[in-house]
């Protein structure tokens, strides 16, 4: 039986629960969508991943005495970690939050491979730090679970299968500001890619993109998962391979998740790290949702933190006159590419298992 997002929102309200942090997942887009309609600003923050989250909740509960919904795709399990157990853990502070977790990879239900152990650990994950769970079926459960928060002030979580939220009919449409689309802007950025140039995509669209636009994959390594880290994979790499260029094909949300990455790959100065982030301001692959990206000024925080060259475009004549500079010039360099939302409806994906991209892309590393 599915459940209306409106219905579910409700019942959250109703017991006092009003207040929501988190980040996006495309198993929860139609309750984030009635979230967003529903709920004034200062009530709903998208944040930069799921430990901020946490923080946030943590810190409205401090304020107020009333628990915060976090909510977010099981992947950030492993980023909650840390807040859940040394944080509002029943042996630190003692703080509750009701979690609601969609299950991404959840056995029997085919999905892609970075969600597969995941989706076995999901509930075992919550088993293992002691939080009580169930897995949501009805609105009903809304209040159990503030009944056991409010008599344990420990946190509860929600589970949240496929296709469990029915459509909710009043998504806003994201604002797109800018003409050009994030996978023209990739198939500009592979088109002038010499033969021994290294590519690593984050996770999500982007790398989908990648997939369709390029013929030898082997030259590409697709990260599936771990969203945030493709800069961090990209800084390994050019460490080792000095003589060629790294070309770190980020997103917004991705950057924003783990922007201390940034810092770090200052701090070495790799020469032959070339640091492109399509910024659509949106948390494109789970439901377009808004990141704060399009407060951020990408060219000033990256020079902040020491990068020594940034360059910017929003169109396809602005990526032509500034690509060759950003190629060329020696030194850390990051490119700013301003894109707009969405992409095609029969966009692929990766054929080939990720192991098998692992070991074509080692391959090619090492000629």
């Amino acid at each position: 039986m599915m459940i209306r997002p409106l219905d579910f929102y409700n019942a959250l309200v109703q017991e006092g629960l009003d207040t929501f942090y988190g980040v996006p997942d495309s198993l929860l887009k139609e309750i984030c969508a009635c979230i967003m309609d529903k709920t004034v600003p200062q009530k709903h923050i998208i944040t930069a991943n799921e430990g901020n989250a946490l923080a946030l909740a943590a810190g409205h509960y401090l304020a107020t005495a009333t628990p915060a919904v976090v909510y977010m795709q099981n992947s950030g399990e492993g980023n909650i970690i840390n807040p859940l157990l040394s944080l509002i853990d029943e042996e630190v502070y003692r703080i509750p939050a009701l979690l609601i977790i969609g299950w991404r990879g959840e056995p029997g239900v085919h999905d892609e491979p970075q969600h597969v152990k995941q989706g076995k650990l999901t509930l075992p994950l919550l088993d293992v730090m002691g939080i009580r769970y169930e897995v949501l079926e009805k609105t009903d459960q809304v209040k159990k679970a503030v009944q056991y928060m409010s008599m344990t002030q420990k946190p509860f979580a929600l589970i949240v299968k496929k296709g469990l939220f029915d459509v909710y009919p009043n998504k806003p449409e994201p604002q797109s500001r800018y003409p050009l689309t994030r996978e023209r802007a990739i198939q500009m950025v592979l088109e002038r890619l010499n033969e021994k140039d290294i590519v690593v995509s984050t996770t999500g669209m982007i790398s989908r993109e990648v997939y369709e636009n390029r013929k030898n994959h082997e030259k590409d390594f697709l990260t599936v998962g771990s969203m945030g880290h493709a800069s961090s994979i990209a800084l390994g790499i050019a460490l080792e391979k000095k003589n060629r260029k790294v070309f770190c094909l980020d997103g917004d949300g991705a950057c924003l998740m783990h922007m201390g990455a940034m810092a770090v790959i200052a701090s070495r100065q790799p020469g032959n790290l070339k640091h492109i982030i399509f910024n659509n301001e949106s948390h494109d692959s789970v439901g377009a949702q808004p990141t704060v990206m399009n407060n951020v000024d990408l060219q000033i925080l990256a020079k902040a933190v020491g990068y020594p060259n940034t360059f910017s475009a929003q169109t396809e004549q602005e990526l032509e006159t500034v690509w060759n500079d950003f190629y060329e010039v020696s030194g850390l360099s990051l490119l700013e590419i301003k894109v707009k939302s969405g992409s095609r409806k029969d966009l692929g994906r990766p054929k080939e298992k990720p192991v098998e991209n692992k070991e074509a892309f080692m391959v090619f590393l090492r000629g």
